[in-house]
């Protein structure tokens, strides 16, 4: 799955207080260009926008799943070893998952669920500072 990874500098209204700089990542699904995942970002965000709004970078990132859970409030990223055996040849590729859990035993739990059906090893994991994922509309 290729997805488009935005990171985005605004100022945000968070309550009465004043405005707060913040950046923020966000991956976008489904967008066919850079300028059809910058669009479908801001007007995502567009209601929290308070002054500034600058895209930092917009890139491609690819991951070979991802595992959403409802209610988690972070994205962990895993770095996962398939073994795939053709034959008496044995092949081991990295690719890259997300998983959605609200701590770190969580998400490696919730991987270990999700991939037990793979024929797999777990190299890392880290917690990302991804928001949500979006969809672009079609």
């Amino acid at each position: 799955m290729v997805f488009h990874e935005i990171k985005v500098k605004y100022e945000r209204q968070t309550g009465e207080d004043n405005p707060n700089s913040v950046k923020e990542i966000y991956l976008v699904d489904g967008a066919v260009s850079f300028a059809d995942a910058e669009n479908c970002l801001m007007n995502e965000i567009k209601p929290f926008i308070f002054g500034d709004c600058e895209v930092q970078t917009c890139k491609r990132s690819q991951f070979f799943e991802i595992f959403p859970n409802e209610g988690s409030e972070y994205w962990y990223k895993a770095r996962v070893e398939m073994i795939t055996i053709d034959g008496e040849k044995e092949t081991r590729k990295n690719v890259s998952v997300l998983v959605q859990a609200n701590t770190l035993d969580d998400a490696v739990f919730a991987l270990k669920q999700a991939m037990n059906s793979y024929d797999c090893e777990m190299i890392s994991i880290a917690k990302t500072q991804v928001m949500d994922i979006l969809h672009a509309v079609q």
